[in-house]
């Protein structure tokens, strides 16, 4: 369908119109979303060159495609075509939108986890803390992308081994997710099996065996006995 309406469009528009520029773009994400990375690429790049030249080069629609262009390269795991795309997109963003906006957060959020793929854990951290000061800023205190970036977090400091950290973050992330998710949501119970890990790694097996067990009654009432995420937590537990 978006092939054909492509081709509409730059018989009708002109092939440099920002519409063909949205189109080549939305095929690139259908692409990317199927998985065909290779295919999405070239619509990423064309959609670019349009917007390059038609939109102001610090245009957000430029960040945008930037953006999804990072992702890609990130997907892939070519993390070093993916690191200069995200800082023109956080380049372009902070020009547009200001320091604090939301969009800038979401932007950093991702270089952090490129860095962290990355090894460079220095920059990681610092990248996560940036957007968590953001996101404490200017979004509400049980927003869930604040929950997102601390679970993050604990993520990172379980790679790092300093459990003590991550430890306060994990709960932080349970508080929000269980007041604004309810309690019977999958990624509760999901931050429940975190919580169970990490008193697990640290040997405290009684205070991690009732989160697993929280964890285990959540996914068998919403995903069913049979699923593999039981599984996991019956052999996590």
């Amino acid at each position: 369908m978006y092939e054909e309406m492509l081709q509409i469009l730059k018989a009708k528009l002109g092939p440099k119109h920002p519409d063909v520029a949205t189109t080549l773009n939305n095929l690139a994400i259908l692409y990317s979303r199927m998985g065909n990375y290779e295919k999405a690429l070239p619509f990423y790049q064309r959609a670019l060159d349009i917007r390059e030249k038609v939109l102001d080069p610090q245009h957000s629609d430029v960040a945008a495609i930037l953006n999804n262009l990072a992702l890609l390269y990130y997907y892939i795991g070519d993390y070093e075509k993916a690191l200069p795309f995200y800082q023109s997109a956080l380049d372009i963003k902070e020009k547009v939108l200001g320091p604090q906006h939301p969009d800038i957060a979401t932007t950093l959020n991702n270089l952090a986890l490129l860095y962290e793929s990355m090894g460079d854990y220095e920059k990681a951290l610092l990248f996560y803390q940036r957007t968590l000061e953001i996101q404490e800023t200017v979004l509400d205190p049980q927003h869930p992308d604040i929950a997102t970036t601390l679970n993050n977090l604990v993520g990172f400091y379980g790679i790092m081994e300093n459990y003590e950290k991550a430890l306060p973050l994990c709960q932080r992330a349970l508080d929000i997710r269980e007041k604004v998710l309810g309690p019977q949501h999958p990624n509760v119970a999901r931050t429940l099996n975190n919580l169970a890990l990490l008193y697990g790694i640290m040997e405290n097996y009684e205070k991690a065996l009732p989160f697993y067990q929280s964890a285990l009654d959540i996914k068998e009432k919403v995903l069913g006995p049979q699923h593999p995420d039981v599984a996991t937590t019956l052999r996590n537990s």
